[in-house]
């Protein structure tokens, strides 16, 4: 979810709750959201708000007059500041400086204020250092600075941070500072420069969709407006034909503008349609079924085409019903306007209008000819519609260790790719085939408008995906519809989302499903779905595995879970989805938590008593262990600080549970573990994922929703499922073994687990029972 996808908003004064937040702070509510409550309450008094300094994605009802409105760009410079009391001064008292800073571009001279000294520089980047997620769409402007003449040298990068290049300079020559640092040189400079008037022909007389008479060899005849570009100088209009010179109707030419003329030549009516489909009359029962949303393909003059409805209905002077679709590929004409009205939007040459009666199912997600060599499998919606009216319809269990390779695995296995869908795949594939840990989101109780929803998912996706080991596309593309619809966002149907903005969609957003999270941070728990793992820069790890990098986060976030998840899921460090912070991470098959939870006895890490105290000073003392939090009893914690180098660390009290204290405590304490059963990783914007689905080393399976494509542009994806036993033998390497293995020589897709997770998914096999 993009920054533009919110409206943002400054806390202007202390809140009495949640009391953690200042004033100064930024929030922001997605624009579905604000709409809806415009819509319910007119003139709404509080708005559900989340929070950038939140580690969740949950909303707060807050008065609208605590709030004052940002734009986008301004609460990415603001988000910048530090400190919320100074965010607030600069957006009450230096509104100016704010406006001036919007107006800074790249190669501008400016000085920078660091450590109270003004150095002279040239701004060489202007952005982002770290990449957003879906519950942190802002994470701050900054300018990156080379500093010039005798300030050479004084500055603290070479134009990276953490890792990643942002411009390009000398060692200790660059500067990244927000714009309360910043002035420009010159003022004037501030002024942009007003570009030239291109010599643009005149030509707003025509618009895309209009219709227009043309002559070729002196005869007239007649079109619509599909395009309108220069080319050498001359405006080339295309247009789609009603006829062209040998009678034919359904092509397209390309002509000069002086040849064009807007309007048509009075003669008889003429069709609008910009497809060769012949208007079947028996096409009728393939349109009745078409409603906005459907997938659907026509025929154009340079073949077949494929998109979604996203309106339909009549326009002017025409009695056809009309539909407006957004292709698959750039063979439109518009961004879903039409003669300059807006009818609905989509990226820009994708939108194209033309009569119902020429659409038809797409083909691409029926059943298929004999000739393929893989086939659909055949649609059975019929009886399950059946069963599940009559309220027949039963759960069907996750795929056991046994039922794994006859019903999951092969091609044509697992959940249909289509349209960016991964994202969507990966994760349902990963929560459900073979783990019931968040079944209770299938069966609980929902809103009346979100139940089909629920529904869809229940019986359209996951009882599919075990009882048959497939489910189609278009089921998921359902769904995606769906989610659409009810306004989460609009363009589900479309573009590629992160799998923790789809979860939080739907856990939160659809199912009010309780967080799965609870983090106790200073005394205070917050909420969340899903936790980001966040590690200092001065981290000293190499070659990671999952339960370092947990223990990290939480060491320099100071925090603790609250109580034991039935689901925990992580996200790996990463720089966005591009730029990997490690280039490999070890699944640790089970996560170790009792050190992590903030209530619950525990024990002391030398003799195995009751622990009553926690140093988060040893946490990286190696002389106990690599890593891990550092809990002991009294004495040992006495005799481990006697040493000269631990005397000024701050041991802490832990928080033991009435009726442990005063006595011992058994050696044979049992551990809070959570153990490993999906894996979602990510290349090149493609999302795959692993399955643990038994108990022996080499119980992997992997999953691809797009592993391969039967047929060209009008094909369909085929996914597949295989065993990946070459996983477990990494795993039994030692840490040196692995840190040797080159990923491109690493055997099968091992390299993708240890090289581009994305998401590690852990449940507890206890506390499931009981959520």
């Amino acid at each position: 979810m993009t920054s533009a996808d919110n409206l943002y908003f400054i806390v202007t004064r202390k809140l009495e709750h949640p009391r953690r937040i200042n004033a100064g702070c930024i929030c922001y509510i997605k624009k579905y959201k604000y709409t809806q409550e415009v819509r319910r309450y007119k003139s709404p008094t509080k708005l559900p708000v989340v929070f950038l300094s939140s580690l969740s994605a949950l909303d707060y009802d807050l008065e609208v007059s605590s709030l004052e409105e940002l734009s986008a760009e301004e609460a990415e410079l603001l988000q910048a500041l530090p400190d919320d009391a100074e965010r607030l001064k600069w957006f009450r008292e230096k509104r100016d400086a704010l406006r001036t800073a919007l107006e800074l571009t790249e190669d501008t001279s400016v000085t920078v204020d660091e450590g109270g000294e003004k150095l002279r520089g040239i701004i060489r980047y202007i952005g982002r250092l770290t990449e957003p997620t879906y519950s942190h769409p802002v994470t701050g402007t900054f300018f990156g600075i080379e500093l010039q003449g005798t300030d050479m040298g004084r500055g603290n990068t070479d134009g990276s941070y953490q890792g990643h290049s942002h411009f390009s300079c000398a060692k200790d020559c660059g500067i990244f500072a927000p714009f309360s640092r910043v002035r420009p040189v010159v003022p004037s400079s501030l002024s942009p420069s007003i570009p030239e008037p291109s010599p643009r022909l005149e030509t707003e007389e025509l618009s895309v969709g209009d219709r227009v008479t043309y002559f070729v060899n002196n005869r007239c005849r007649h079109g619509m407006v599909v395009d309108m570009q220069e080319k050498d100088g001359k405006c080339i209009v295309r247009i789609s034909t009603d006829t062209d010179e040998n009678g034919k109707r359904g092509g397209e030419i390309e002509l000069p503008i002086n040849l064009v003329v807007k309007g048509e030549v009075p003669a008889g009516p003429e069709s609008m349609d910009i497809d060769t489909t012949p208007e079947d009359p028996n096409n009728d029962d393939l349109c009745m079924g078409l409603s906005v949303n459907s997938m659907v393909e026509v025929t154009l003059g340079s073949g077949n085409s494929y998109g979604i409805i996203r309106w339909m209905g009549t326009l002017p002077d025409r009695e056809e019903i009309m539909v407006g679709l957004e292709l698959d590929e750039d063979k439109g004409v518009s961004d879903g306007t039409f003669k300059n009205e807006r009818v609905f939007h989509c990226p820009p040459r994708r939108a194209l209008f033309v009569k119902l009666a020429s659409c038809r199912p797409d083909s691409r997600f029926q059943n298929t000819s004999a000739n393929h060599s893989e086939r659909m499998p055949k649609q059975e919606d019929t009886e399950s519609e059946i069963e599940y009216n009559m309220g027949k319809l039963e759960t069907v269990p996750p795929i056991s260790t046994e039922q794994v390779k006859p019903i999951l695995i092969g091609r044509m296995k697992g959940i249909q790719g289509h349209c960016n869908s991964c994202y969507m795949d990966a994760a349902l594939f990963s929560l459900f085939s073979c783990s019931s840990v968040l079944d209770s989101m299938l069966f609980k109780s929902t809103q009346p408008q979100d139940a089909p929803i629920q529904n869809t998912l229940l019986h359209d996706i996951v009882n599919p995906l075990r009882s048959k080991g497939f489910v189609e596309g278009r089921h998921i593309m359902k769904l995606r519809q769906q989610l659409q619809k009810h306004g989460y966002s609009d363009s589900f149907t479309t573009d590629e989302k992160d799998p923790e903005e789809f979860l939080t969609v739907i856990m939160h957003h659809i199912l009010a499903l309780d967080p799965l999270l609870k983090l106790s941070a200073a005394g205070k728990v917050q909420e969340s779905y899903c936790y980001q793992i966040f590690l200092d820069q001065d981290h000293s790890l190499v070659l990671p595995t999952v339960q370092q990098l947990l223990e990290h986060s939480f060491h320099s976030a100071g925090l603790k879970l609250a109580e034991v998840p039935s689901c925990l899921i992580l996200q790996m460090p990463r720089f966005g989805k591009k730029f990997k912070m490690f280039d490999k991470i070890i699944p640790s098959l089970e996560l170790d938590i009792t050190d992590l939870l903030s209530e619950g006895p525990q024990q002391c890490l030398l003799c195995g008593n009751l622990a009553q105290e926690e140093c988060t000073d040893c946490f990286k003392d190696p002389l106990f262990s690599q890593t891990g939090f550092k809990i002991f009893c009294k004495k040992c914690s006495s005799q481990v600080h006697a040493h000269p180098q631990r005397r000024s660390h701050q041991p802490a009290p832990l928080d033991i549970p009435k009726g442990y204290l005063g006595r011992g405590i058994p050696h044979t304490l049992t551990r809070d573990k959570l153990e490993l059963f999906a894996v979602l990783c990510i290349e090149t914007s493609h999302y795959v994922s692993f399955i643990k689905y038994g108990p022996n080393s080499q119980d992997w399976i992997f999953f691809d929703s797009m592993a391969d494509r039967q047929g060209e542009r009008d094909g369909y994806n085929i996914p597949e499922v295989h065993t990946c036993p070459e996983v477990g033998m990494y795993l039994e390497m030692s840490p040196a073994e692995l840190a040797n293995q080159v990923p491109r020589d690493m055997k099968g897709v091992a390299k993708r687990l240890f090289c581009d997770a994305y998401m590690y998914l852990y449940q507890s096999t206890s506390m499931c029972l009981y959520r």
